[in-house]
């Protein structure tokens, strides 16, 4: 068994959020993510990884291709297995708890609107390709 205090282990900063990874369980992991008001994730998927948001306070906007759905405390969405998605925060600091879960938690990045010191790796551009 894990046991964890999300509230404490709540990490904020003022340039990007925060995904504290709390433990790695079985073929997954669990994090806490903070978000102060305005931050934006960057878009991107896990091709052989599965992620589940669940809002425990604030909200925002979480962005695929096909919808845009708010996030609300209570409120959770799941990402299948290669789904391009985004997280833009609301106006108040907010945390999730977030699960992943598959194979190989392994991020791609295909844009990130809020950091623009972001650069594409070479693993990204492969991915989504040159265009």
């Amino acid at each position: 068994m894990e046991v964890f205090d999300l509230g404490a282990e709540a990490r904020f900063d003022p340039v990007r959020h925060v995904e504290n990874i709390l433990g790695r369980i079985g073929e997954g992991d669990v994090a806490v993510a903070c978000w102060e008001p305005g931050q934006t994730s960057p878009y991107h998927c896990h091709p052989n990884a599965t992620e589940i948001y669940l809002c425990l306070e604030g909200g925002g906007m979480m962005r695929t291709l096909e919808r845009e759905v708010p996030v609300r405390p209570g409120g959770f969405v799941v990402h299948p297995r290669g789904e391009l998605h985004e997280y833009v925060n609301g106006p108040a600091r907010t945390l999730l708890f977030r699960v992943r879960y598959g194979v190989d938690m392994s991020t791609r990045t295909k844009s990130w609107d809020g950091n623009p010191e972001w650069r594409a790796r070479t693993e990204d551009i492969a991915y989504f390709g040159a265009g």
